[in-house]
């Protein structure tokens, strides 16, 4: 018999896989029979010298740079080579993790350099970063940037300036038949935008799949009923979320839009009465030199 509540179709605000059938999302389409499109909603620009230059941000007045990606390291080269500002020796890198650290060897030379990296999230690299609080830091953000990562700065009373070396444009979906979709998957307040600008009569179908809090109250702020949110304790991936989603939806069961999220903010209040943790340097010139490209993808 007809299922009226099968899901049949989903799609993804994301470039497609580089091996689809490795994607996480092919554990939906095994196990529900789903046809899952990848669409990317926006994509990232570098700012041009002009953008830069009117922030009034002084590269060289400063003495270190924070990288939370590996875009951050592309752009921030490339606008230093267009605005002709030779990066001194001296300047010292803080990475996110160790593979954005080994990203830097596209630009420099790793064994002569200083560069330190935390494990994974923010709060431990700022653990890093406590221990060298004299520096001067450069923090390079897209104009979408999460607002807590500079907050956090501010907190610790970080000398620093951050500099905006990326936006968020919409893509080009003039083609995108939207309304045969039963769900979109997004990711950023920037796709929500895009959705309601090139959609505005989207509202219940497709229904709505988002990933982070700062989406969600974005897709509420403008008017969408969202359905599935991640990640949570429950469903810490988007391919999670969707999965249980499609579970219960088929099943017939009653699941009430997402009204609330929960604020979150990034915890770095034991910084200032821990200083005896010891930050993760980086690695040696021989090690880093062993890396293959494949280990620092």
């Amino acid at each position: 018999m007809y299922n009226a509540l099968k899901i049949k179709n989903i799609l993804v605000s994301q470039p497609v896989p580089a091996i689809p059938d490795r994607s996480p999302f092919q554990e939906l389409i095994d196990k529900y029979h789903v046809q899952i499109d990848y669409r990317p909603f926006i994509k990232v620009v570098p700012v041009n010298v002009k953008e830069f230059l009117s922030q009034r941000v002084d590269i060289l007045s400063h003495t270190a740079v924070i990288f939370t990606n590996r875009s951050s390291i592309d752009h921030f080269f490339q606008i230093s080579e267009e605005s002709r500002t030779p990066v001194p020796e001296t300047m010292k890198y803080f990475c996110m993790t160790e593979a954005i650290a080994l990203y830097l060897q596209k630009y420099i030379v790793y064994r002569k350099r200083k560069i330190f990296f935390g494990k994974q999230t923010f709060e431990e690299l700022m653990e890093v970063v406590m221990k060298h609080k004299e520096e001067i830091f450069l923090l390079p953000l897209p104009d979408s940037h999460k607002p807590e990562i500079p907050k956090s700065m501010d907190k610790l009373r970080l000398k620093y300036d951050k500099v905006i070396l990326s936006k968020a444009v919409a893509a080009d979906l003039d083609d995108l038949e939207i309304d045969k979709y039963d769900i979109v998957a997004l990711y950023s307040p920037s796709e929500i935008g895009t959705l309601t600008a090139k959609f505005p009569e989207v509202n219940g179908r497709p229904m709505i799949a988002v990933f982070g809090n700062g989406t969600a109250v974005a897709a509420m702020e403008a008017g969408l009923s969202v359905r599935v949110l991640a990640p949570t304790p429950e469903s810490p991936s988007m391919v999670k979320a969707l999965d249980l989603f499609i579970q219960k939806y088929q099943k017939g069961d009653d699941i009430p839009p997402v009204t609330t999220v929960e604020k979150k903010t990034i915890d770095v209040s034991h910084l200032k009465t821990d200083p005896k943790k010891k930050s993760s340097k980086s690695k040696s010139a021989k090690s880093a030199a062993k890396k293959s490209a494949v280990k620092t993808a």
